[in-house]
């Protein structure tokens, strides 16, 4: 499974927002995409890619639409340059619980929202506790819902165990 993630780069002083592919997500460590995380963030980006990056926001909106539909006709080209899953976080610029609502491009979209404390009941009885907003979007031309769904609470039950992580 490839994951592309948005990542902010610095260049000549100016923050840049581009997407990274991360390679075979399911057969690496937690530790292992984080450090590839933090080398591309530290890695400048290349006059080149800059220049590709800021021609293609020039350009408008109708020549941009046009050529994502003829890549996105393409499943290799997709998986190539947008990989299989993609995975955003908007809560980390906010405070308090958010929803996101993801681009239909991917097989699975994961967005990652704020952590607010919220009642719940625990042993039968109310209390607080800190709770966490994930959007998952599918592409329902490639998994089917009760699938999906399976998916879901296979999901949530990994990360209410902190599956993956490993202590120091």
């Amino acid at each position: 499974m490839d994951l592309t993630a948005p990542i902010e780069i610095e260049t000549n002083g100016e923050k840049l927002l581009t997407g990274h592919v991360f390679r075979a997500v399911n057969k690496r460590t937690f530790r292992e995409i984080h450090e590839e995380m933090r080398t591309a963030q530290s890695q400048p980006m290349d006059d080149e890619s800059t220049r590709l990056l800021q021609w293609m926001t020039l350009l408008p909106a109708f020549i941009r639409q046009s050529f994502m539909r003829i890549m996105l006709k393409n499943p290799r080209l997709v998986k190539q340059y947008m990989g299989t899953v993609a995975l955003t976080a908007v809560g980390m610029f906010a405070k308090g619980s958010g929803w996101g609502i993801g681009a239909p491009v991917h097989t699975l979209g994961i967005t990652v929202g704020g952590i607010a404390e919220k009642p719940g009941v625990i042993d039968g009885r109310i209390e607080i506790r800190e709770y966490l907003s994930l959007t998952l979007d599918f592409d329902h031309d490639i998994i089917d819902g009760a699938p999906a769904a399976r998916f879901a609470q296979r999901l949530i039950e990994l990360i209410e165990s902190g599956y993956g992580l490993c202590e120091r």
